[in-house]
C-alpha cells in the first residue's frame, strides 16, 4: 500500500504519533510519503524528552521507501530553510500525493 500522510500541526504528541505510525506502516512493506504543511514544517522544534520527534524522523528518513516533502510557500512564510528532514516541496507534489496514495490520512 502507498500512504500518505499530511502532518499541519505543531503539536509535538500528534507529530510524534504520526511518525510512529509512519515507521510502523514502513515496517509492514508499505511506502509512506509524509508532506508537511501550515504548521507541520515546524514539527522538528517539538521533539522533547517525552515525545523525540526527531529519533522518529531520523528512523522514518533511513527507509528506503520513505518520504518527506513540506510546503515551500509555509517554510518561506517561517523563514525556515530546506532541510533534508523538511524538503522544500509544492502544491503540485501535495496534489501528486493524494492522487497517487491509496490512502491518505492527516494529522
Amino acid at each position: 500500500m502507498k500512504l500518505g500522510i499530511i502532518i499541519s500541526t505543531n503539536n509535538s504528541e500528534t507529530n510524534w504519533n504520526a511518525f510512529r505510525l509512519a515507521n510502523f506502516s514502513i515496517k509492514q512493506g508499505d511506502e509512506v510519503e509524509i508532506f508537511l504543511v501550515g504548521e507541520g514544517v515546524e514539527y522538528e522544534a517539538g521533539t522533547s524528552e517525552k515525545f523525540n520527534i526527531r529519533e522518529q524522523a531520523d528512523e522514518f528518513l533511513k527507509a528506503e521507501k520513505a518520504k518527506i516533502m513540506a510546503c515551500g510557500t509555509c517554510l518561506k512564510l517561517r523563514e525556515q530553510e530546506s532541510t533534508e528532514a523538511c524538503p522544500m516541496s509544492t502544491m503540485k507534489d501535495l496534489y501528486e500525493l493524494v492522487k497517487e496514495c491509496d490512502k491518505v490520512l492527516t494529522f
